[in-house]
């Protein structure tokens, strides 16, 4: 086609847009075009219609008869032509803008029938939302008549109506938008709900277009990137020049060599591949272009380069129910001739629709010359009054003016320039006989359309060039210097070939460049665009512009790492400093939302790392309902622990802008959510941000000590009640650990809120705050003085804290008195309530009290928590008898008030206490016979401390010389649990001979305590001297005929030797435990009382089913462990068949691995033999070596044969 401006699939999605060409081309054409007949009709084919639609419509003669009177002017259209030809899309369209629907139905349903299907009819009958209107007024007349603009006008008014008839559509609900979430229930105000779904709605609609925008963009690259024929023709005369690419090709080219590299096992190169061009999805082949067939893979292609590849044609056979005798008997012989009379009709419409877009583009270009020679004779007028004059004769022009305009005007903006604007005589610019560059015109159009703005600038770069005085022609002129080889024919041309002038051009211009700069720059490298990026999205004009490139931003690495993410949001902090809450609103923070689901974790913690940024520049409502929804659901379902933290920690900074208190029980189930994290790094940044901030929020709420506290005590109690059958340690640690982080704030609420706090002031000198007055705390923000204010704020806040608690009491002191008063009364009655074996609950609130009372200090701790404690233990030994009076020190109160409360303050007077506390503990429960669980959850919690290991033999001795037997019982199987965590130097020195003491005491109870200590000391000591010493006192204890009755010695004994064999020393379990319980199991055959008999016997079986395990020679097992077994098996034969079972099979086992061994060894001493003769072979042959020197001769002697 001839229509070389004309691009037929160059359709606006804007309305608006296509109003304003309307109206500019209404404007523009000159009543002279109507009286030359190059009007275009509302019947005459649209210049921008596609060329299916063409070459499938039919051009008819005009006929009053049928058409609606508003189409019967048609024939007056053209003068003198003969036929007026209007297509069948036309007349579609004039009969649904006058209502004739049945009219347009009929004719819809022949062309069906004939297989020539009109877009336009399809999609009018196809929308249910055209026949719900109630009204069917036919449009206004200025769409039916003819007048100039036509064609463009119909477009405009159907475009119009397909607009109105969308908008009575139902609308569909949103799947993957903000509908979902309940905006209600986080809001802060709920007449907002409306609007926010609005704003998200139009938003998406926006992406639509864009993405709609792409898909044309896409199918129409090759018509864009057509090539002129002119430069094709010098293509096809010069083979070594190669026809440039087109995008569309480059991206299908793009899908196969990445198919290719895939199934060819190239996964690196084909990752490096897709990143260099991220703007391509090369999973989905519809990506490069809508309605275009997928073609071979590169393979195929290269192997059938050389044959012409045939066509995919689809071909389909259809038939209809017509007889033959009912049709003319011509029929077949005219089908020829129709068919050739059809294609005639088609090329006299192409012709016709040629002539027309001719006759147009004339008109244009004559616009186009009249409007560039009145901009030159105003910038010629505005030159001479700033008394800067430039004569410029047709001979000595720019030569850079004489270059027509190439980008077709894309650059161009004549829509504001009118005749009103420069009425200027268009004679007085008929000297000018060439055009201007790109470069100039923009720059004329400029100074046209904003004369007032651009009037100081203009007459600063006004510059005189030299001329030459030659007489040379135009024309020769211009034929010259096209010799000179500049590109402005592209869009970087056009870029290169202009200048900004001011700011906001330069805006423009990086606008335009930014997104195809961006794809070419390497990934290691991206960042350094931000800059460039955030300023340009700061100051350009136009949203769309500024939305594609916010969307660059957060698109700019495929997976940021931690510093460009920094810089990232350094970015967009910046930028929401410039433009304020309502552009942060609406231009940055629907990117987050738009990558809330990315599929690389990296881009998903941006989004969580930005929202946390941004919080301080959003309006408070969006900050408390739309960020805050979307932190919660990253928080719900984000399966990445990096992002859940980032996003408890932009949580936290919410909580820091938050002022609507009825989110406070938001924030607190995102708390208990936040602990209850799987991953240990959520809960930490729970600990260290979150708590914090939420408390800071409670405390100016005034709900710390009201609501938060004790929702979290309400909890722990209720978990307690439901834990009598199994309590969920984790769920209590999760809340007193909440608990733990919150004392820091309590204490300063204490501080804030005391009668002193307005006597403080940082005047005098103020004593520093010793380094070990508070514990470490896990963050910056759970410092008290972080939280206070300052140190030197803090200092004299404890001052004054310390004296008002020492001399003046605790009057009127509310949040103190709620401390005393509730809390800690309810804390510890919840601690005699936890089960005292469970050493994860008894280490937990130990850590609890001991950071409360160092927090609080020593006064408090001495005043108020202590006394409470001793009120409820009530250490007496006159209340020995008394049982309830001393059912607490069964009780998890005992160790958690020695090593959460006691230890808190390491002076002589505290481990005196403790010490005390201690022994009278020991010795009221041995002498009450009370469970010693306690005593040990207490031992064992200290023993973890290397530095009370004294301070707890100290409290072992005094049991061990105690006049009670109970006490110095209890005080041997404390030993036990001391002995693993203590140096060997200590049991050497101070546990050995304490044992060795009780193991020669009177009474034998006390006696057979010392056994499990000495099998402890066994099991974890390496010494040789201090294992003999056990080992004797062990064999005295098996072997004195004092003991030969004693049941129970030898029941500890059996039950020590199957605690400690496994892990002893091999030599110590081969030459001492196993012979001696071979022994044992001998003498129990010959027990005559059968209660004794059968607790040995059940004994000797745990013992031999933990030593089974180990390693045990031939020897052994054939003299001490089989046979000791053996002796068990008589055993349970009588007393328990089950048992017997269970030996046997052992039995079994063992003699297989005796019979396996001794085959083994016979076949090892022919190996071994045979190694042996080797050995002997080598040893001679590498000492006839040694004797060699380095002679290469003697080294070939020793392999030749003696003679």
């Amino acid at each position: 086609m001839a229509a070389g401006n004309v691009n037929p699939f160059n359709v606006s999605d804007s309305e608006e847009e296509a109003e304003h060409r309307q109206d500019g081309a209404d404007s523009e054409r000159s009543p002279s075009d109507e009286a030359q007949g190059h009007s275009l009709g509302p019947f005459s084919p649209p210049a921008y219609s596609e060329p299916a639609v063409l070459l499938s419509s039919n051009r008819t003669s005009p006929s009053v008869d049928g058409i609606p009177a508003s189409a019967a002017a048609v024939a007056g259209i053209g003068v003198g032509s003969a036929e007026t030809r209007v297509s069948l899309d036309a007349i579609a369209a004039q009969l649904l803008r006058d209502q004739y629907i049945l009219t347009a139905l009929e004719l819809h349903t022949e062309l069906l029938e004939a297989g020539r299907e009109l877009p336009r009819l399809r999609d009018y009958f196809s929308n249910p939302g055209n026949f719900e209107r109630q009204s069917g007024t036919p449009p206004a007349c200025k769409e039916q008549g003819v007048g100039p603009g036509g064609p463009l006008t119909a477009q405009v008014q159907d475009r119009k109506r397909r607009k109105r008839d969308a908008q009575t559509r139902d609308r569909a609900g949103s799947i993957s938008t903000l509908d979902s979430l309940d905006f209600a229930r986080y809001s802060d105000d709920g007449n907002r709900e409306l609007d926010e779904r609005v704003a998200v709605l139009e938003f998406e609609l926006r992406k639509a277009k864009e993405t709609i925008q792409a898909l044309r963009a896409n199918l129409t690259q090759a018509a864009e990137c057509e090539i002129p024929s002119q430069e094709r023709k010098n293509y096809k005369s010069s083979p070594e020049i190669q026809e440039p690419i087109r995008p569309l090709e480059k991206r299908a080219l793009n899908f196969l060599v990445n198919e290719y590299l895939l199934k060819n096992e190239y996964k690196l190169t084909s990752i490096t591949f897709s990143d260099e061009n991220d703007d391509q999805d090369f999973e989905l082949w519809d990506d490069v272009g809508l309605n275009i067939p997928k073609p071979p893979d590169l393979l195929h292609v290269y192997r059938n380069c050389g044959n012409s590849l045939p066509l995919n044609m689809n071909t389909v056979d259809v038939a209809v129910s017509v007889d033959p005798s009912d049709l003319p008997g011509d029929y077949f012989t005219q089908e020829p001739v129709l068919q050739t009379k059809q294609q005639q009709e088609v090329v006299q419409e192409l012709e016709y629709q040629i002539s027309l877009l001719n006759t147009e583009k004339h008109s244009l270009a004559e616009q186009i010359k009249k409007l560039q020679s009145d901009i030159q004779a105003l910038q010629r007028n505005v030159s001479s009054e700033t008394t800067t004059v430039v004569k410029s004769t047709p001979s000595k022009q720019d030569p850079l003016c004489d270059k027509p305009p190439l980008d077709n005007g894309q650059y161009l903006d004549i829509r504001g320039v009118t005749e009103t604007d420069s009425p200027l005589d268009v004679n007085a610019t008929k000297t000018s006989t060439t055009t201007t560059t790109t470069t100039d015109c923009t720059e004329s159009i400029t100074t046209a359309t904003q004369p007032h703005s651009k009037l100081k600038s203009q007459s600063k770069t006004a510059v005189l060039f030299d001329q030459p005085n030659r007489n040379l022609s135009p024309v020769f002129h211009q034929a010259l210097l096209s010799f000179c080889r500049m590109s402005a024919d592209s869009r970087l041309g056009s870029e290169v070939s202009r200048i900004a002038d001011s700011e906001q051009s330069v805006m423009l211009m990086l606008g335009r460049c930014l997104p195809h700069i961006v794809p070419n720059v390497l990934l290691a490298k991206r960042e350094e665009l931000i800059p460039l990026i955030l300023c340009t999205a700061c100051l350009h004009p136009e949203p769309k512009e500024r939305d594609q490139l916010l969307h660059i931003l957060f698109n700019l690495i495929k997976r940021p790492d931690d510093e460009q993410r920094q810089m990232i949001l350094t970015g967009c902090v910046a930028f929401a400093r410039h433009v304020g809450p309502t552009r942060v609103e609406a231009e940055l923070l629907p990117q987050c939302w738009e990558q809330i689901n990315h599929k690389y974790p990296e881009r998903r913690l941006l989004v969580a790392e930005a929202c946390g940024a941004l919080a301080p520049y959003l309006p408070k409502e969006i900050r408390s309902s739309l960020v805050l929804s979307m932190l919660q659901q990253m928080l719900a379902e984000d399966k990445a622990d990096m992002v859940r933290e980032a996003v408890v920690k932009s949580l936290a900074i919410i909580m820091a802008y938050i002022d609507d208190p009825d989110k406070y029980s938001q924030g607190f189930e995102l708390m208990l959510l936040s602990l209850g994290d799987p991953s240990e790094r959520v809960v930490s940044a729970t600990h260290q941000v979150f708590i914090p901030a939420f408390a800071a929020w409670c405390t100016e709420l005034g709900n710390l000590q009201s609501q938060l506290m004790p929702s979290l005590l309400t909890r722990i109690e209720k978990l307690l009640k439901q834990g009598e059958y199994g309590l969920d340690e984790h769920k209590l640690h999760m809340y007193l650990s909440a608990l733990q982080s919150l004392i820091p704030a309590l204490f300063a609420v204490l501080l804030q809120n005391a009668p002193f706090t307005s006597r403080a002031n940082l005047q005098g000198d103020v004593p520093p705050i010793e380094v070990t007055r508070f514990p470490r705390p896990a963050s910056p923000l759970q410092d008290v003085a972080t939280i206070v204010g300052s140190r030197e704020q803090l200092a004299v806040l404890l001052q004054l804290y310390d004296h008002q608690l020492q001399h003046e009491g605790t009057t009127g002191w509310d949040s103190l008195l709620w401390v005393v008063n509730q809390f800690l009364p309810q804390i510890i009655e919840i601690v005699g309530r936890i089960n005292v074996t469970s050493s994860t609950c008894v280490h937990e609130f130990s850590r609890f009290f001991w950071r409360l009372c160092r927090t609080f200090g020593k006064i408090f701790t001495n005043t108020k928590v202590k006394p409470q404690f001793q009120e409820i233990l009530r250490l007496s030994e006159e209340n020995v008898d008394a049982t309830a009076g001393n059912g607490i020190l069964t009780k998890a109160t005992v160790p958690i008030y020695a090593t959460g409360v006691l230890t808190c303050y390491n002076q002589e007077e505290d481990r005196k206490l403790l010490v005390g506390f201690l022994e009278d503990v020991m010795t009221t429960l041995s002498l009450s016979h009370a469970p010693l669980d306690s005593l040990k959850a207490s031992f064992v919690e200290l023993g973890a401390n290397p530095a009370y290991h004294e301070l707890l033999l100290t409290v072992l001795w005094y049991g061990v010389v105690h006049t009670s037997a109970l006490v110095r019982c209890t005080a041997a199987r404390m030993f036990e649990l001391l002995v693993k965590g203590v140096n060997e130097t200590l049991v050497a020195q101070r546990v050995v001979p304490a044992l060795i003491t009780l193991s020669s005491d009177p009474e034998i109870s006390v006696r057979i305590s010392t056994i499990p200590a000495f099998g402890t000391i066994m099991e974890t000591v390496t010494q040789k001297e201090l294992l003999e010493r056990v080992k004797m006192q062990l064999a005295s204890f098996l072997e004195d005929p004092q003991y030969q009755d004693q049941h129970s010695l030898h029941m500890e004994i059996i039950k020590t030797f199957g605690r400690v064999g496994p892990n002893a020393e091999p030599r110590f379990r081969d030459e001492f435990v196993l012979p001696h319980l071979h022994k044992l199991a001998l003498c129990n055959n010959q027990q005559t009382v059968e209660s004794k008999r059968i607790d040995i016997a059940t004994q000797l079986f745990e013992a031999y089913s933990a030593l089974s395990c180990c390693f045990i020679s031939e020897e052994l097992m054939v003299n001490h462990f089989l046979p000791g077994l053996r002796c068990l098996r008589t055993d349970m034969e009588q007393l328990s068949p089950e048992h017997e079972v269970i030996l046997s099979s052992m039995i079994k086992e063992c003699e297989i691995k005796v019979e396996n061994k001794g085959i083994g060894e016979a076949q090892g001493s022919i190996s071994i033999a045979a190694s042996l003769v080797g050995e002997d072979a080598k040893t001679k042959f590498l000492s006839k070596m040694g004797q060699l020197t380095t002679s290469g001769a003697m080294l070939a002697n020793v392999f030749q044969r003696k003679k």
